[in-house]
């Protein structure tokens, strides 16, 4: 029996749509491509996103501890005057019993001074007999020694302090020529 008519545009129908179908699949091909690109530049971005908060965390955390730093050293500057006082005091210290008591007292309260500074994290520079470093030492005189080398610290006249890296004061010295 030859195909009636309904069944010959059923038939071109499927044969239009198996002709059309690799055009499909080339479509939907490129649509997946398209997508796992877009997926790929998302997941790029989300983990630019990550580590860029990461990295915001750790600065503000380092500029958080340096603002502490800066606060603290500024207030411990300030003491170090004080501290001064008491080591030229306990250098001129009278002789006698009379000045045992007042002795006694101006020792604890210097101990008390240097252990609250210490706590703190400041440190002496050290000087005397060190070469001279124009980054630690201030130098006030330079003057002639036999007993020292050229350049050497031969006596601190101001002690100098540190927080870390950073100078507080530096020592004022006197220097062998």
């Amino acid at each position: 029996m030859p195909p009636d008519g309904d069944e010959l545009q059923g038939a071109e129908a499927t044969q239009t749509a198996v002709e059309a179908a690799p055009d499909e699949l080339a479509g939907l091909r490129q649509e997946l491509e398209a997508a796992r690109a877009k997926a790929a530049e998302n997941l790029d971005g989300w983990q630019r996103s990550q580590a860029d908060l990461a990295n915001y965390r750790r600065r503000v955390e380092r500029e958080r501890a340096e603002a502490y730093q800066m606060t603290a050293a500024g207030v411990i500057a300030r003491f170090l005057p004080v501290l001064d006082d008491f080591d030229r005091a306990m250098k001129d210290a009278p002789s006698g019993d009379d000045a045992k008591q007042w002795l006694e007292g101006v020792v604890l309260i210097q101990r008390k001074l240097h252990n609250l500074i210490e706590s703190e994290g400041v440190t002496q520079v050290e000087a005397e007999g060190a070469m001279f470093d124009p980054n630690l030492h201030e130098a006030v005189t330079h003057d002639e020694s036999e007993n020292h080398a050229a350049g050497q610290v031969i006596e601190v006249l101001r002690q100098g302090y540190r927080m870390g890296e950073r100078v507080l004061r530096p020592a004022l010295v006197r220097v062998a020529k």
